[in-house]
């Protein structure tokens, strides 16, 4: 399977020109203004409905969404998206991936539309490429291409989730040794983890850590992510094709990216290595400290663009978030029952308030 598979989304290197990628002029921090980072959900974050009360309110959000939603010529997805109660299958690969990137990226270029400029970027999983269209090293054209190649790739996935752990990396994977197909995929935080793998292997991790007497609670994915299950598929993908490719239509960033599979600064080669956003979906993801990185090199204002509030929750935890050297803002709300409209003119009021941050007149609305 080549990346010109990718089913409806156009094929990569035939650019789609839009307002996601921020503008590289803009992006430097200055000695009169705070840094500020944007911060990308992956799988498990999506909701219903998310962000859907700006579409047609928002003209810069809609824009996004719509040029998505032509690009990958799905007309189901905008149905499902726009759904209260979509089913389960909103949580399968096939549906969340696409909705995340360009809810992920409508809700950043509504932000840059409004003045809001990152210094850097860092996704979480599948929303590191969120982050990578973001900082111009994607195409979103590209970036929706990619996506669906993966859909294809992984859809066939043997049947698994995510188990959302209380506990060390150390500690839970020595709970759970001996349980087949199943292994820490995730690192959020010194004492946060997800269990990855397949059905009935976490069905055997939750039973053995509910008798110890360990948090742990689902999340919502179809697919093993980050497991040896996906490395399983990695073997079957036609990597000259994408060898091949991906250096034709890959840039370097125009601002600082930080990886959740390194748990660091992106070196900027990286982002010529197909490997590496070939392997993303296998590979184990390590946020924590990925965060920690961006909060070491300086104070900073975390915005989580995507749905929910899981990001700037793990943040604030850490000392300097909760010390106030830094702080955290969410732009769409953490409850359904929220409008998306109020909060992000909240978040937006919140961030007038940051010295330096809001460096245009622009509201987007």
């Amino acid at each position: 399977m080549g990346l010109h598979d990718a089913g409806g989304a156009t094929a990569l290197g035939q650019r789609q020109h839009s307002t996601v990628t921020a503008n590289p002029d803009s992006t430097s921090a200055s000695s009169n203004r705070r840094r500020t980072v944007f911060l990308f959900p992956g799988q498990g974050a999506q909701q219903p409905r998310m962000a859907a009360d700006l579409y047609g309110i928002n003209e810069t959000f809609t824009t996004v969404m719509d040029q998505a939603f032509d690009i990958l010529d799905d007309p189901a997805l905008r149905k499902v998206w726009l759904q209260h109660n979509p089913g389960p299958l909103f949580h399968d690969i096939t549906r969340a991936q696409p909705l995340l990137l360009s809810v992920n990226c409508a809700l950043a270029s509504t932000l840059i539309e409004a003045g809001v400029h990152p210094d850097g970027l860092l996704g979480h999983s599948v929303g590191e490429i969120s982050a990578a269209v973001v900082a111009g090293v994607l195409d979103f054209g590209d970036a929706l291409a990619l996506i669906a190649s993966f859909v294809r790739q992984y859809q066939h996935a043997p049947a698994g989730g995510m188990l959302a752990v209380a506990g060390s990396e150390e500690e839970i994977e020595e709970r759970i040794a001996g349980i087949d197909h199943v292994s820490v995929g995730v690192v959020n935080g010194p004492r946060q983890v997800l269990v990855c793998g397949s059905t009935s292997g976490l069905r055997e991790v939750r039973r053995r850590l509910m008798r110890d007497g360990v948090t742990c609670a689902d999340v919502n994915a179809l697919q093993p992510f980050h497991s040896d299950l996906m490395n399983d598929i990695l073997e079957t993908v036609e990597r000259p094709q994408w060898d091949t490719e991906m250096h034709n239509f890959v840039r370097r960033p125009g601002c600082q990216l930080y990886s959740g599979y390194l748990g660091s600064r992106v070196p900027d080669d990286h982002t010529f290595d197909p490997n590496y956003w070939l392997e993303q979906p296998a590979r184990q993801v390590r946020f924590g400290p990925a965060l920690r990185a961006a909060l070491a090199d300086g104070p900073c204002t975390l915005i989580e663009c995507g749905p929910g509030r899981s990001l700037t929750a793990l943040a604030r935890r850490l000392p300097p978030v909760a010390s106030g050297e830094s702080t955290c803002i969410a732009v769409i709300p953490g409850r359904r029952s929220d409008d998306d409209n109020d909060t992000l003119d909240a978040a937006l009021a919140r961030l007038c308030g940051h010295e330096g941050v809001i460096q245009t007149e622009r509201t987007g609305r």
